[in-house]
This record gives structure tokens, C-alpha cells and sequence, in this order.
């Protein structure tokens, strides 16, 4: 058997599917930051063991998670409340042979419009390393955090389906206004320790992680990010074969990479006047 890893704040709409999803699991932990709805009750209710933690950013929290919850199982399956395993991920993650020398395995993501449709070609980053052992996993980044296994990694099938608008558009932008503050942040650090991204990383690296890292922090010195986003959303994803749920979600996208660059403005504004 695996265990199940939930992080929650706030989910009471999103929650009970997701544990329905998971109800196979004989070890499943919500990990929450204070929630101040029904959260925790829902949890408690479906026989969740519960684990409560200020949240501070996503790294330090997630590091802190698998660092102090007590799973029962050598593997952990990772999700978010807004996220639900399907019956193909469900069987492929039972009949996983934890006797490897893997300590990570990637599975892929679908992510769903409002509208209920995929966005199998607007989507960026289809593979994620969910499935792993927590004793040889830990993340880095204040926000999108990077996932940094320490051993070999491997391909598990199956889908782990995301809805993303489940709560509607204005929270996922005031969502994203927030992940705005920390991604300005994180690029004001990198600024200032001089981090160094390399081209040859960014395009021909295998490890999958390793490539989104050095792709993000070049992409972040581009001038007319936003459009460029949509661009390579629309044309070089062709989001277009999605429908206008593909053409809007990547309109969502580059408004997100304006927020971040009027955050990073702001930040770079009061830093100066500071000095």
C-alpha cells in the first residue's frame, strides 16, 4: 500500500471529492493550514489522520510536511484538494513494486477548464513528481516550487486530474495574484545572488525538473513576457485545438506573467527608494 498526502486551506467545496477519490488509501493525511472552515471536519469525518502547520511558502511548508507527518507507507502519492485520482492512477499506484531503486516516479496531470474540457494542448507542464519517497524528496522555490529527488526517477500511468477553476475565476486570480507576490520575490533573490540559468539546460536537459528551473529564470529576463507566453501557449502548444476554453486559459496565463511583472516593479520601486 502507499499513503496519501493532502495539503489543504480552506477546502470544504473541493475536499470531499478528493478524499472520495482516495477512499482505497488506508492511510491518508491532510496537511492544513489552519483552516477556519469545515475543512479539518470533513477530514476527520472521512477518517483522515490531520496535521496542522502555519503556512509560510510552499517550499518550507511541503519540506516541513514530509519532513515531520508520520506516513505509514514507504511511498506517497501527493495532492492537492482541487485534484482527483482517477481509476487508471488509483490501479497503478497499488500495484506500484516499492522494491525499486526509484525514489521518485512522475505521473501525468490533466488539467480541466471550467467548461469541464481538458486542456490537453494549452496545458504547460502535463508531468509532475507526485509519487515518491518522502525521505529522498525535498522542494525549493518560494512558489511553483521545484521538486529535487535525491536518487534515480521513474514514469508511473495513470491520470491525476486538476480543476483549477473549481471555485471560479476570481479565485483563481486572487490565487495567482498571490503566487504574483512570491514569484516576484523569489526573482528579486535570484537578482541579488546573481543565479546563474543556462540555455543548454533549459532546452536539452532530461531531467525534467531541472529543464522547468532553468527555463523559468530565463524566461523571466525576457522582455514582453505576456505575449510571448500567449504565443507559445496558442501557437507553439496550438491551445487553439482546445477551443476558446484553450485560447482563454492561455489569455489567463499571460495576465499572470503582467502580475508578476508589476509585482516585480513594485518590489524593485520600494527597494531603490530604501536605499
Amino acid at each position: 500500500m502507499i499513503s496519501v498526502l493532502i495539503l489543504t486551506k480552506n477546502e470544504e467545496q473541493d475536499l470531499p471529492g478528493c478524499l472520495a477519490s482516495v477512499s482505497w488509501c488506508d492511510d491518508v493525511h491532510v496537511f492544513d493550514s489552519f483552516s477556519d472552515d469545515r475543512t479539518v471536519s470533513i477530514a476527520t469525518e472521512a477518517g483522515a489522520q490531520i496535521t496542522q502547520r502555519k503556512f509560510d511558502n510552499w517550499s518550507a511548508h511541503q519540506n516541513w510536511g514530509l519532513a515531520n507527518i508520520p506516513f505509514k507507507h514507504q511511498w506517497v502519492l501527493y495532492i492537492d484538494a482541487d485534484e482527483r485520482v482517477s481509476d487508471g492512477l488509483r490501479k497503478a499506484v497499488l500495484e506500484f513494486n516499492g522494491n525499486t531503486d526509484l525514489v521518485a516516479c512522475e505521473l501525468q496531470r490533466r488539467d480541466f477548464a471550467w467548461n469541464g474540457k481538458w486542456l490537453k494542448h494549452a496545458q504547460i507542464s502535463p508531468y509532475y513528481l507526485r509519487f515518491f519517497r518522502p525521505d529522498k524528496m525535498r522542494y525549493e522555490r518560494l512558489v511553483n516550487p521545484v521538486s529535487i529527488p535525491d536518487g534515480p526517477v521513474g514514469r508511473i500511468n495513470g491520470f491525476l486530474d486538476h480543476y483549477p477553476f473549481s471555485k471560479g475565476f476570481r479565485y483563481w486570480l486572487q490565487r495567482h495574484l498571490s503566487y504574483a507576490d512570491m514569484e516576484a520575490a523569489m526573482r528579486l533573490e535570484d537578482m541579488g545572488k546573481g543565479t546563474k540559468f543556462s540555455w543548454r539546460k533549459a532546452l536539452f536537459s532530461k531531467d525534467f525538473t531541472e529543464k522547468r528551473f532553468h527555463q523559468k529564470g530565463l524566461f523571466y529576463k525576457m522582455p514582453g513576457r505576456p505575449f510571448i507566453k500567449w504565443c507559445y501557449m496558442v501557437f507553439g502548444r496550438r491551445a487553439f485545438l482546445d477551443g476558446s476554453a484553450g485560447t482563454t486559459y492561455a489569455t489567463l496565463q499571460a495576465i499572470y506573467e503582467y502580475f508578476i511583472i508589476l509585482k516585480t516593479r513594485e518590489l524593485l520601486n520600494k527597494k531603490n527608494s530604501e536605499s
